[in-house]
């Protein structure tokens, strides 16, 4: 909480300015009835018509003066709202891109989402009722009281009546307004995740016609958080009926009480005008407190939720005395590595050794959930291993920036995932300042270049927010295209040639060859077609490593591997390629 104080450091000086200004509105409001009560006691009671013209005059002056005043102070206090949520969402912003995937998978995207608008939208809109009103109230609400009691003593005690009512009828509502406060954020964030899951998954949704079934999980979701808006609502609104009745009967006493005492002379009408003024101001004043005391708690929980954002420290850091690689060439080395995610008991990676060089294609290939994503994801430190260690060029990974790490990876995962913008944008998104003809090759190696001329703006084509405009085999083209043209040590692709046909998928292979000679490349993939060219195969089960070599080497010492390809080619597609192999074996001996 202290830390989010400090975003205001910035607006120090407005925010002495605005007390002042303050101040100035409140001593303009409280001066009022005192003039009053001189026009009705001197002026008119008194038939002096020069009084009353100059006392009029300055009213208008120093309700001018009072009227400047409020008008600054709501300028002032909309500027340092407004630019305090800034620095706030900019902060908030900046520590989530520093999450890993532990602290994503903590919170939810819906709910980062609705702290990041909603929550911070409450904030700003209580920040500004605070600097607006907060300090007001209770300066003018004071300074009616002194000015009342020193008019009619004899009347203070309605005032504490009417007090006392308001105070007991804020503490019930705030103590009702609170818990509900709380179910109300996380209403909200329930209906983001359900709004989400449907937008996402509309296709699925359409295709098994459930559409009927998830209208009612947001109807329901819908419904609550109106239920409890109203519910809010309702008792913001019936603050100020419950307000004005008070005043209204104290408005009453007040004259009753009054007008005794003007009768036996003790008080004088001029002065029970202005305690009628002064007791408004009070009122005012708590109503003001009332509707701040409503609001402080939404706001409260919205802090409350933000500062838990802000306050987890990821749990992947850069070292404090960090290591360069100098003259790297992309080696990749695993060293006993076990590895489970957080809040799992059972270790999704145990005991995985193995090395990837550059200028060889190192593919890696097991049954759903053997751990092959898994691998990959360690490298790029999405996670950290649990222990061992991965290193890069003989240096492990935590000893270096995380920011010198990514330099050396283009990665293409398994989902492609595409910006809003262009073909072109997306593809620099791995090199902003890389020239046309560079983007051109980067697309012709990816085989994206047939699709890319079909389109009448060719590499100017706009591409919606998640590339949905296009297919899924062209998001992961441009997907590869983008790594490609970031020219790294080490190329990943976790499962990249999916949604491609194979004919496709052949030529990329292919076109990627001369790119990746020297380079370290790492495939993940289901397809064993894929990656029978590579050097080496590493075959995965529940977790361990059960094989490790060529195409050939497994097909005849690992029934893992054996059973894989089985599953894939056909009884001719295995006997071709093992006549190619003896082929081969042949060449290489009678040279």
């Amino acid at each position: 909480m202290l830390k989010l104080l400090k975003l205001l450091k910035p607006y120090i000086l407005s925010l002495i300015a605005l007390v002042g200004l303050i101040y100035v509105q409140v001593w303009a409001t409280l001066k009022l009835p005192d003039y009053t009560a001189k026009i009705v006691n001197e002026g008119i009671v008194g038939e002096n018509t020069q009084l009353i013209i100059h006392t009029g005059l300055i009213m208008l002056l120093v309700s001018l003066i009072g009227g400047v005043a409020m008008i600054i102070v709501s300028y002032l206090a909309s500027k340092i709202a407004a630019g305090y949520t800034k620095n706030l969402r900019e902060k908030l912003f900046s520590k989530v891109e520093s999450f890993s995937l532990t602290e994503f998978n903590k919170f939810s995207t819906a709910s980062l989402i609705t702290r990041s608008t909603n929550d911070i939208q409450q904030i700003q809109t209580v920040l500004i009722m605070l600097l607006r009103l907060g300090l007001m109230a209770p300066i003018m609400g004071v300074g009616a009281v002194i000015n009342a009691y020193a008019l009619a003593p004899h009347m203070t005690w309605l005032m504490a009546v009417a007090v006392g009512a308001i105070f007991v009828i804020i503490t019930i509502l705030f103590t009702i307004a609170l818990p509900k406060f709380k179910q109300l954020q996380k209403m909200v964030d329930q209906l983001n995740l359900i709004t989400r899951q449907i937008l996402t998954g509309l296709r699925v949704i359409r295709a098994f016609n459930t559409e009927k079934s998830e209208e009612s999980k947001f109807d329901d979701a819908n419904t609550k958080l109106t239920a409890l808006n109203l519910f809010v609502n309702r008792l913001m609104v019936i603050m100020q009926p419950i307000m004005m009745l008070i005043f209204n009967f104290t408005a009453l006493a007040t004259i009753w009480v009054g007008a005794h005492l003007i009768d036996s002379g003790d008080l004088a009408i001029g002065n029970m005008m202005a305690f009628l003024q002064y007791s408004m101001q009070v009122i005012m004043s708590f109503l003001f407190l009332s509707i701040i005391f409503i609001m402080v708690p939404r706001a409260s929980v919205s802090i409350d939720r933000i500062s838990e954002v802000i306050a987890t420290e990821p749990s992947i850091k850069d070292p404090i005395k960090s290591k360069k690689i100098t003259n790297g060439i992309g080696k990749i080395e695993f060293k006993n590595v076990y590895f489970s995610y957080p809040g799992a008991d059972i270790p999704v990676l145990e005991d995985i050794s193995f090395d990837a060089i550059p200028g060889q294609t190192t593919a890696f290939v097991g049954s759903t959930g053997s751990g092959k994503s898994s691998i990959i994801n360690l490298i790029p430190r999405f996670y950290d291993v649990v222990s061992g260690e991965i290193l890069i060029d003989n240096i492990n990974i935590k000893d270096i920036t995380q920011d010198e790490l990514w330099h050396k990876i283009g990665y293409v995962p398994q989902k492609g995932v595409l910006f809003s913008g262009t073909i072109e944008s997306n593809i620099k998104y791995g090199a902003p300042n890389a020239t046309d003809d560079e983007v051109s090759r980067a697309a012709k190696i990816a085989q994206a270049t047939e699709f890319i001329n079909t389109f009448p703006e060719k590499y100017r084509t706009p591409i919606s927010q998640g590339g949905t405009n296009i297919s899924g085999g062209q998001k992961q083209r441009l997907s590869i295209a983008r790594a490609i043209i970031r020219k790294p040590e080490i190329y990943i692709f976790d499962d990249s040639f999916s949604s491609l046909d194979f004919k496709t998928d052949s030529l990329l292979r292919n076109s990627l060859k001369s790119e990746t000679k020297n380079k370290t490349v790492l495939i993940v993939a289901q397809r064993i077609s894929t990656i029978m060219d590579a050097q080496k195969i590493i075959v995965l089960d529940q977790g361990k490593i059960v094989g490790q070599g060529s195409h050939n080497e497994l097909m005849k010492n690992c029934q893992v591997y054996n059973e894989i390809a089985s599953s894939q080619l056909s009884e001719d597609e295995l006997r071709a390629d093992k006549r190619n192999t003896n082929a081969k074996l042949s060449m290489k001996e009678s040279i």
